[in-house]
């Protein structure tokens, strides 16, 4: 093995910037990012828990979503968080793979989620009739669990073989954590199995058929709204759909660009700006979206904090 071909036993990751001015600046937006979204999703899962109005279906599947969001912000941006505290940008190989695997679960599964939520909307607006019926306790269940499993399983053959790697012609990462396509740039194997897998499967299994099971419903859900009669119907119907709409197109848009972009276009620093904006500011924007454009969540807010704090000071 000559210079240039390393075995490594850990990895260097460097960050958003490498310029020392920055670095203040991007940890403080990033702390702040991260505690919003933190407070955000975690109301949101405190609302339906504790809210009656909210045990139904919807916010059964946003409360999933919710985790996720968590749950994915922490596994990326504690990396920056940690580096500027300790001063320390080294992970270790296998502290990098978990990162990897959790990341790509997560994105997965939030993408699976939000499917079952465009199906949910559908039942809702175009057979509201057989809603209950059909999106009973135990179907939202299966759904959510079958989101959870897939998204969890549709990583391990890539990361396997990530992992069976050994040698690298860098031990820095050009990144803010260990994701699998700077990762792949990095090795000195041969990537060329796994960038057909990464390929394949991300062009179907986490592009097309999401995208197509999302959008569709919306088609059959737009034409429904506009054979409303009632203008009030039709608003109604409306903002009972928009809130998913506008996270799933922020969501895609973001995806787009960090991963199907063409270097050419998009430079790394970009990318990196994008993904930044995906596994931060998307995860933050969610409970927003939701709350404010969402009626029975800012009435929940209400009845549960505000009323609270009132009776509290009497």
């Amino acid at each position: 093995m000559n210079s240039s071909q390393t075995a490594v036993k850990y990895f260097i990751v460097k960050g958003i910037s490498d310029v020392p001015e920055m670095q203040v600046p991007i940890f403080i937006l990033v702390l702040a990012i991260y505690l919003i979204t933190l407070g955000g999703n975690l109301t949101i899962l405190l609302l339906i828990c504790l809210d009656h109005h909210l045990h139904n279906p919807m916010y059964f599947f946003l409360g999933n979503l919710s985790v996720v969001d968590i749950c994915c912000s922490t596994i990326t941006l504690h990396r920056i968080l940690l580096s500027f505290l300790t001063g320390n940008k080294t992970i270790s190989v296998t502290e990098c793979m978990v990162q990897t695997y959790m990341f790509g679960s997560l994105a997965g599964h939030e993408l699976f989620i939000l499917t079952v939520m465009s199906f949910d909307r559908y039942v809702a607006v175009c057979k509201p009739l057989n809603y209950h019926m059909t999106m009973n306790q135990r179907v939202c269940g299966f759904l959510a669990s079958f989101c959870w499993v897939l998204g969890f399983a549709q990583t391990i053959s890539l990361v396997g073989i990530l992992s069976s790697y050994e040698c690298y012609t860098s031990i820095e990462i050009d990144h803010f954590f260990c994701d699998i396509v700077p990762m792949m740039k990095m090795t000195c194997s041969d990537t060329s199995v796994l960038e057909k897998l990464f390929f394949i499967q991300g062009l179907f299994l986490l592009t097309i058929a999401p995208f197509v099971l999302t959008f569709v419903p919306y088609i059959f859900i737009i034409v429904a709204i506009l054979k409303i009669h009632t203008s009030s119907g039709r608003r109604k119907a409306f903002y009972t759909c928009s809130s998913h709409l506008a996270v799933v197109v922020l969501l895609y848009t973001t995806l787009a660009n960090q991963y199907l972009a063409p270097n050419s276009i998009s430079s790394l620093s970009l990318k990196k700006l994008f993904a930044l904006f995906n596994t931060a500011v998307v995860p933050m924007l969610n409970p927003l979206i939701y709350s404010l454009k969402n009626k029975d969540v800012k009435e929940a807010m209400r009845r549960k904090f505000f009323t609270s704090c009132r009776h509290a000071s009497l």
